[in-house]
């Protein structure tokens, strides 16, 4: 082996990385020893970038694609290095891949609640929790302001201070997008779209942006939900009085089907004057509906009958009026003639001694 293969040996012609995990995001790309030889195939991947480094100054930056190293492709490190050693020429530099996809799924809660002004309660203390997902956006702002010349750089060394940057701004964003507290639960969509364009300026200073921000649940404190409950039950309840007799019967039926019991007897006593109540109650209701009487009016005088007929003239018996005979005797009778009283001229029967209208006695 000559001196040229011995060279050629220590010299790197293809350069790729494939990520096996799911959560780094910067990878040093391991030499073993070796250099770069010019014209070596460096390819990067779908949401990847590469980046060369050297001596701690960022130098060229590769996106998705496959290159061939070159002085014409490498304008930055060639400038940097001033290589002389034509094709050969080892690039003696460091090598990151970034990788840019989203990491997703990462969770977020309060440690502690979030005082907030509400227009229905005042000041209340809230607690929160969710998800997002955010990735690299700016390379070079990422590698000068985080992760530097670290050799391997994973999620949760960004994590948390991305977590105290949501939660933060988690309070600012409520304040701003002023939804009341009873309204939070129908507005988690729209408030994590707001919360994502509140947070956003703050995490891209890092070289990073969130892609998604997701609220799975803002909760008030015990004795508020408590209130809350007991207001939606006065509206589920309706009429008071109603329910209050339903209670009762309810507690009346519990305790006619416990037998043998103290309790159950005391009850059924009770509930026997409650029935009798209960019965007056809906008699009463009964009396009330029934449409008054009219009061009784006194009954008229009997007017006196009028005669059945007239005395006969023959036997002085009585026939029947409208009679041409007497039935007792056969004596014919005549009409008797009509008489007036004297003193208010109305028809008196014949052998009347007073006037049955006025009274005045008769001749």
């Amino acid at each position: 082996m000559g001196l040229f293969d011995i060279i050629k040996g220590q010299l790197i012609d293809v350069i790729e990385w494939t990520d096996s995990s799911a959560n780094t995001m910067v990878h040093k790309y391991d030499m073993n020893g070796k250099e770069i030889m010019m014209g070596a195939q460096l390819t990067v991947r779908e949401s990847q970038a590469a980046i060369f480094v050297n001596e701690g100054q960022l130098a060229d930056v590769y996106g998705p694609g496959r290159y061939e190293l070159t002085t014409q492709n490498m304008p930055i490190l060639t400038a940097l290095k001033s290589w002389k050693f034509g094709f050969n020429s080892p690039f003696k530099s460091d090598l990151y891949f970034v990788n840019t996809k989203q990491f997703m799924d990462r969770k977020w809660g309060t440690t502690n609640p979030v005082m907030m002004r509400d227009t229905d309660f005042g000041m209340i203390r809230i607690r929160a929790f969710g998800s997002f997902s955010f990735k690299v956006k700016d390379v070079t702002t990422f590698m000068k302001e985080v992760f530097g010349t670290s050799a391997l750089f994973t999620v949760e060394g960004v994590e948390n201070q991305l977590k105290s940057m949501v939660v933060s701004g988690l309070s600012d964003a409520i304040a701003q997008s002023k939804i009341a507290a009873l309204d939070l639960a129908a507005n988690y969509m729209e408030l994590g779209q707001y919360c994502m364009q509140v947070l956003n300026p703050k995490v891209e200073a890092l070289g990073l942006t969130l892609s998604d921000f997701n609220i799975e649940n803002i909760s008030l404190p015990e004795e508020v939900e408590k209130a809350i409950d007991r207001r939606t039950s006065m509206g589920v309840v309706g009429d008071l009085n109603q329910y209050t007799q339903f209670q009762a019967a309810e507690a009346m039926r519990e305790a006619a089907t416990t037998p043998n019991s103290m309790a159950g007897m005391g009850m059924g006593m009770g509930a026997g004057m409650g029935m009798g109540n209960m019965f007056a109650q809906v008699m009463g209701m009964g009396m009330q509906q029934q449409p008054a009487q009219q009061p009784v009016q006194p009954a008229a005088p009997a007017q006196p009958a009028a005669p059945a007929g007239a005395p006969c003239t023959g036997c002085g018996g009585m026939v029947p009026a409208g009679s041409k005979f007497c039935p007792n005797c056969g004596q014919k009778q005549e009409s008797p003639q009509a008489t007036f009283c004297t003193g208010c001229g109305q028809e008196v029967p014949a052998g009347s001694k007073f006037c049955p209208a006025c009274g005045t006695k008769l001749g």
